[in-house]
């Protein structure tokens, strides 16, 4: 007994090897799964990270249309000329002039000045300035929007003083600011989109590719496969714990060394807040790595050809930033969308990742992201093993489909001769 024991745990070993094996040398020499496990992790973040590497952008070109041609508007245009951030480029007689200019790509906002914009202060009453934005980029709206609105605040306070009716400064002081503050941007100090969302985004790419790279991976063995079966005959993959350990040694051994460049050696490279220790760091993408695997050895059972997978996973990559709760405020995200989120292990990388990675936190501050994590990995493990013991059965089932069709027909094919013998 102990001999045979020894026997199946020595062959189940050697399996998984084999496996292992032929998953490493399949990453390699299949150009698809060689694209997304190493090219596109290793080239598509330091492209991204670059778009955004300036953090904030200056002197962006706006387009004004002042029809109130009043002392407060020129004031309201030279003050928002004088901004680091932005650039009052062209002057336009009308909306549809400076539209146009938007369209060409020549200015990437309007700020646009009623005609009865000073009219209404001077009869007290609240007036208006219309900003629009070119939203197609984020760093120039923010440039246009911010600015603005801090001109706008600066206005508002000259007036509230001048209209307060007070003697001193110290008056103006207590009737415009009466609670005294000091803004200190603490995780993100240059205020930057780079540093906001490049963490985020870098986790994303680590599960998206690992997505990719399984599906591929799956739609070739189906491909080759005569019955479209995930799981070939072969004494080699007869057991479903050989099956997924072997796959998992693989993907886990390219991606422990991809998620180390992603998340250490980019921010560094385009010096975005990182405060990670390597402590927390691994405890974090230990359970982020081998969710993600499961997960997407799970789905690899519905994809039936290799462009199938492509379609699947690129199209899923924006609403799965969404629901992260980053780009999008968590507390905005509709129900039925944060049910969603729950079942797909970035949502925890990133929110984990992030205030790992940019407000300094440790593992216990990250517990809930952490267990949840851990969590997705248990369930997604029998998941996997429940799917492929199905493919295993599968591909037995129609083994022996085979068989028995080719003894029928070798039945059929002798008794033809007997009954030809026979008459001869």
């Amino acid at each position: 007994m102990k001999e045979t024991l020894l026997y199946r745990i020595r062959e189940g070993v050697k399996d998984v090897f084999y496996i292992w094996a032929k998953e490493m040398r399949q990453t390699f020499t299949d150009e698809g799964v060689l694209i997304f496990f190493l090219i596109v992790p290793i080239f598509y973040p330091l492209l991204y990270s670059w778009a955004y590497s300036n953090e904030v952008v200056r002197d962006v070109p706006v387009a004004i249309v002042d029809l109130s041609h009043s002392h407060q508007s020129r004031q309201f245009i030279r003050q928002f000329d004088a901004s680091p951030n932005t650039k009052a480029a062209y002057y336009c007689n009308s909306i549809e002039e400076a539209r146009q200019l938007v369209g060409k790509q020549v200015v990437h906002g309007v700020l646009y000045f009623p005609p009865d914009f000073q009219t209404l202060t001077n009869r007290m009453e609240q007036t208006h300035v219309s900003v629009y934005c070119d939203m197609s980029l984020m760093l120039t709206y923010k440039a246009i929007f911010q600015t603005a609105q801090e001109v706008a605040s600066d206005m508002n306070t000259k007036l509230q003083i001048a209209m307060s009716g007070n003697y001193t400064d110290r008056e103006d002081e207590i009737s415009t600011h009466p609670l005294a503050f000091d803004e200190v941007p603490v995780f993100n100090p240059t205020g930057g989109y780079g540093s906001f969302l490049i963490p985020a985004v870098l986790i994303l790419i680590i599960q998206q590719t690992l997505l990719l790279g399984i599906g591929l991976a799956a739609g070739t063995a189906r491909e080759t496969n005569r019955y479209r079966d995930l799981v070939p005959v072969s004494r080699h993959y007869n057991g479903v714990f050989r099956i997924v350990f072997g796959k998992l040694l693989a993907y886990f051994m390219i991606f422990c060394v991809i998620a180390a460049y992603l998340t250490i050696i980019v921010p560094r490279l385009f010096g975005f807040t990182t405060l990670l220790s390597a402590g927390s760091l691994i405890g974090l993408l230990l359970p982020f790595i081998l969710a993600s695997i499961f997960f997407g050895m799970m789905l690899s059972c519905v994809v039936r050809y290799r462009e199938n997978v492509i379609l699947l996973v690129i199209f899923s990559s924006l609403p799965f930033l969404f629901i992260s709760g980053v780009s999008w405020p968590q507390s905005s995200v509709p129900g039925v969308w944060r049910g969603i989120s729950i079942l797909i292990p970035s949502t925890f990388g990133i929110r984990g990742f992030i205030r790992l990675n940019t407000m300094g936190a440790t593992l216990s501050d990250i517990r809930l992201e952490y267990q949840a994590l851990w969590i997705q990995t248990f369930v997604y493990f029998i998941a996997t093993c429940l799917v492929y013991r199905f493919q295993i059965m599968s591909a037995h089932r129609h083994a022996n489909e085979r068989i028995l069709s080719m003894k029928e027909k070798a039945t059929k094919a002798k008794q033809k001769k007997l009954e030809n013998d026979s008459e001869n």
